[in-house]
């Protein structure tokens, strides 16, 4: 039988499902066999030993230093970027053609799937057929009508 569609997708989901519930089941047997390996004793330290511990009103007078600073480096920032000319940035993203559904190197999206690829290909391949067909058929008369003219 063919692989269809459904089928895959089908045994795609039952894989992410067995990962998913095979931890879930690991954790069940060992709560039922008596191991935890979840609890973990947490050490009496001081609050002073894990974190740094300040005043309210220090970190008020920082933020509004911090804040007086960036608005200074972004008004600096605006003023040079005004001087030069900005040139349009490339964010690496590939740009398609909605005619063809290639990228600027001629590859196809990752996320268009094989029978619309084998679709295009063949379209843009009938359309090169017809193309060279004109021209061949076009070239013939113009042969036939240069060689008449050439006997008469």
């Amino acid at each position: 039988m063919a692989k269809s569609l459904k089928s895959k997708w089908k045994r795609k989901m039952r894989a992410i499902k067995r990962e998913r519930y095979g931890k879930k089941e690991l954790d069940r047997l060992k709560n039922m066999l008596g191991i935890n390996t979840t609890d973990v004793e947490m050490k009496e330290e001081t609050i002073g030993d894990i974190a740094i511990v300040r005043d309210a009103n220090e970190l008020r007078n920082e933020s509004v230093i911090n804040v007086e600073n960036e608005e200074e480096e972004t008004v600096k920032e605006t003023i040079e970027e005004n001087k030069e000319e900005c040139e349009p940035m490339e964010d690496g993203r590939p740009v398609y053609n909605k005619k063809t559904m290639r990228d600027q190197h001629g590859n196809y999206p990752v996320w268009l799937s094989s029978r619309k690829i084998k679709k295009a290909v063949k379209r843009s391949n009938l359309s090169k057929k017809l193309q060279r067909k004109k021209v061949k058929k076009g070239n013939t008369q113009w042969n036939d009508n240069h060689c008449f003219q050439a006997m008469a």
